[in-house]
């Protein structure tokens, strides 16, 4: 018998495995729901109860790791973020991330994303050996921080890639998951990598191949704007082709701290007890030698 507020919900899952040459199928299920349920917290819920062999990805469950990417009811979202109930569908037709190959059920291979991403050199890359033999932190202020602070906050999910239309068409496109990495450390005041990143990037599969469909923003489950970052990657690439780009020194270190305390700053505490006990046992011991 079912509580009050709980009812049932049909979970329609995709079911491959690329291991054993199975053609691929779905596999209904029906799970008991209530207020607060995520898509995840059903799969959970067949995995422990209905079904053992069902295959998916998932770890931190609150939307920070992005490992639980799927496509749900059509959509390319997080299993973790997604409640059952506002889908508002008696059926949850849950497959995996398109434009990736298959693992196994609704476990994608994202090697694609990662390799592109690694191909963008997504670190701060300096001319100079500080970055090699840091002395102290480069200095950079709210504003020039502001420049590409929302492009930080990407999460490497992939769903900007499964909704992309020119990921599905265009096989060695960069993606728009890659090219915003590019875009955030190429507008960091601390970086100097625009000349190492534009041979991969001002290529016919690489930024120019966007069509600005924009479909990547929508997906995207932290806020961040690929779309905008590939299109102001564009200007900067131009800018650089006609040499009209203003060349600006990379942010410099932060000068050396003044030897002489704060006075705002109190003294540190009296060694305690167990300190001093340690020190005059260590003394104790030099007197025997």
């Amino acid at each position: 018998m079912l509580a009050e507020d709980q009812k049932k919900v049909v979970f329609r899952i995709f079911r491959f495995n690329s291991g054993d040459g199975g053609a691929p199928r779905f596999q209904e299920y029906t799970v008991p729901v209530q207020k607060g349920m995520t898509v995840l917290d059903g799969l959970v819920y067949i995995k422990e109860n209905l079904d053992g062999t069902i295959a998916y990805r998932s770890s931190c469950r609150m939307g920070i790791c992005g490992s639980c990417g799927m496509i749900i009811n059509g959509f390319p979202q997080l299993a973790c973020q997604t409640q059952i109930l506002h889908l508002e569908s008696q059926v949850v037709e849950v497959r995996p991330l398109s434009n990736y190959p298959v693992i196994k059920d609704v476990v994608p291979d994202l090697s694609s994303l990662m390799r592109n991403h690694t191909a963008v050199r997504p670190y701060i890359i300096r001319l100079d050996d500080e970055k090699e033999r840091p002395t102290r932190e480069y200095l950079q202020s709210p504003q020039e921080l502001e420049a590409y602070l929302q492009f930080a906050y990407c999460i490497k999910c992939g769903l900007c890639l499964a909704a992309c239309p020119t990921v599905a068409t265009d096989a060695s496109f960069l993606g728009p998951q890659a090219l915003a990495a590019a875009y955030r450390y190429i507008a960091d005041s601390r970086d100097s990598g625009m000349e190492a990143r534009a041979p991969i990037l001002d290529t016919p599969h690489g930024v120019w191949r966007c069509h600005f469909a924009g479909a990547c923003t929508e997906a995207c489950p932290k806020g961040v704007d690929p779309a905008l970052a590939i299109q102001l990657l564009k200007r900067a690439l131009v800018l650089r082709t006609l040499r009209l780009a203003r060349v600006q020194a990379p942010a410099p270190v932060a000068p050396p701290l003044a030897p002489a305390p704060r006075p705002d700053i109190p003294k540190a505490p009296e060694p305690t007890v167990a300190l001093v006990r340690e020190q005059k046992s260590e003394g104790v011991e030099e007197r025997r030698s």
